[in-house]
């Protein structure tokens, strides 16, 4: 679709022109107000529009907005030593990256300039970004995509992910044969990296959720066949999952982790792949890291806020606690609803499966459509799943309107198809 000169594609088409925006709310051109359960895909956590980090870009324009790739900024070193000091102390050097496509291109790249292998295991049907290489890990090659931009690059290895939903197999069940399945592909010992996020899909629109242990398994797995760990956590860091960052609900510590979105609450484009210096040493000179825009003054002094406010007001155990309530109550409302298959997630990501209708559009996008209609925001992934992630900040009173209004177009939709 073409609309005022920039392209969308159909699983981000083109719904309104979005006129202002602030806190947990959004305003379209003809000044409609919606209650927002997108936060951007998991970028705006902390709110639209925080005055903090409006306050942050308004002094660092004052004085610095650019630095060259061979130079570095005050604000650079700064933010460089706040947000590894969030970390478990083992990963401490930063690549420098405008987004998650990047951050994880460079992640990529890492992994087999450091174990000499060149095969990247990733997972069917997940996004880690637009590029070529991450593409290659969750694209199958039977999707218009992969098909058009042909050839794809060579060495990608796709997996099933483990996810509970629609197995009748219990989670340890569930989580042994994946065990059986990852260790077959890791022991011939060609493998330079897994590809993974902690334990639910966030980037495809699925949110499906593998069983308790997938993390702490491929962790033990990937050190005992001397396979690099790489944790994608665009989606699931900066307290979406109820935690600050996703590697914590398992306190597993991955050899290299990649950020993007939720870290500058889409005010400045920022991503970061971070490693051990052991890796980075190695690395460094052979892997290309340059990035012209990557982590600009500005940018880094947004995220050292946002940093600053997830840490100041433990926004992951709000999360945590939001994302409880929404899911119980979404499940006792929709309890015997014919519609609704699955409910699941983790923290305030949190996916609503329906069945699949026989009309021509699925079911997820009418009630995306009527739900606009009504006032509330919401994203599906266009054919079944609707995901909810209302920004982290929230107040419970327009959090139980978006769930009023979401809960009744489901009634109301149950009664009539």
């Amino acid at each position: 679709m073409i609309r005022g000169n920039i392209l969308y594609n159909d699983f981000c088409y083109w719904r309104f022109n979005l006129a202002k925006a602030k806190g947990p709310f959004i305003w379209d051109e003809s000044g409609k107000k919606l209650i927002d359960f997108t936060s951007g895909w998991n970028v705006t956590n902390l709110g639209w529009n925080h005055p903090e980090l409006q306050n942050a870009v308004i002094d660092q324009v004052k004085k610095n907005t650019y630095v060259p790739m061979w130079t570095a900024d005050p604000i650079q070193n700064k933010y460089a030593q706040a947000l590894i000091s969030s970390l478990p102390k083992e990963l401490m050097v930063i690549g420098r990256a405008t987004g998650g496509t990047e951050a994880n291109e460079e992640a990529i790249k890492t992994a087999r300039a450091y174990t000499g292998r060149k095969k990247i295991i990733g997972f069917k049907d997940t996004y880690h970004g637009q590029s070529y290489a991450t593409l290659a890990l969750g694209y199958s090659s039977e999707y218009e995509t992969p098909k058009a931009i042909s050839p794809m690059p060579e060495g990608f290895l796709q997996m099933d992910f483990p996810k509970t939903y629609g197995d009748s197999r219990n989670g340890v069940k569930i989580l042994a044969d994946f065990a059986e399945k990852l260790e077959e592909n890791l022991a011939k010992r060609d493998v330079a990296a897994v590809v993974t996020e902690a334990g639910i899909i966030t980037g495809w629109g699925s949110t499906f959720v593998a069983p308790k242990g997938y993390l702490t398994l491929v962790r033990k797995l990937t050190k005992k066949y001397g396979t690099l760990l790489i944790l994608d956590e665009v989606g699931t860091g900066f307290s979406r999952c109820g935690r600050l960052y996703g590697m914590y609900l398992e306190n597993v510590i991955p050899d290299i982790v990649t950020f993007a979105k939720g870290m500058s609450n889409g005010v400045a484009a920022i991503g970061a792949m971070v490693t051990t210096k052991k890796i980075a040493q190695k690395t460094f000179n052979k892997t290309n890291l340059t990035s012209t825009f990557g982590w600009t003054p500005i940018a880094c002094a947004v995220g050292l806020k946002v940093l600053e406010i997830h840490q100041r007001e433990r926004i992951w155990e709000k999360a945590e606690k939001d994302g409880c309530y929404l899911i119980s109550q979404l499940k006792r409302e929709f309890k015997n609803n014919r519609l609704v298959e699955n409910i699941d997630g983790m923290g305030m990501e949190v996916g609503v499966r329906f069945v699949k209708s026989r009309k021509e559009k699925p079911i997820a996008t009418l009630i995306e459509e009527k739900a606009y209609e009504k006032g509330l925001h919401l994203i599906s992934d266009s054919e079944t799943n609707i995901q909810l992630m209302p920004p982290l900040t929230i107040e419970r009173r327009f959090l139980n309107r978006g769930i009023e209004i979401f809960v009744s177009l489901v009634r109301t939709l149950s009664s009539s198809v």
